[in-house]
């Protein structure tokens, strides 16, 4: 069984980890002077986020175009957020999918960070089992 009951729950914790790394204005102003904006493709239960420096688009009125896509199971992006799956490991067995330029995923992972630190209170918050 997967960590999220429903497609709406994932969006919702999702959505949320993203609006708390836009409220921090270091990464906003690294996202827009970067160019950068990330789609995440999540699925079993699908969900998908789109991000930029001008804020969190989550579902179906995701632009399907980003400088990065990031395909994975919400079981897979859950883990990494956790810091329980690392992202080489992810990306080499097959259970991280990455469309873009890898300049561009070498300038995310650092700015980033917050995002790990706080996924784990955020999911708890929102009744996400460990």
């Amino acid at each position: 069984m997967s960590t999220f009951s429903s497609s709406e729950m994932a969006a919702e914790v999702f959505g949320r980890l993203f609006s708390v790394m836009l409220e921090d204005e270091e990464f906003v102003a690294r996202a827009r002077q970067e160019g950068l904006s990330v789609r995440l493709v999540h699925t079993k239960p699908d969900c998908q986020v789109f991000v930029s420096a001008q804020g969190v688009v989550v579902g179906e009125e995701a632009p399907q175009t980003a400088a990065i896509t990031l395909k994975m199971s919400c079981d897979t992006a859950h883990a990494l957020w956790m810091g329980r799956l690392m992202v080489p490991v992810a990306i080499a067995t097959g259970r991280l999918r990455i469309r873009g330029k890898v300049a561009k995923v070498l300038e995310l992972v650092p700015m980033l960070r917050p995002a790990f630190d706080r996924y784990p209170d955020i999911a708890a918050a929102s009744g996400v089992g460990a």
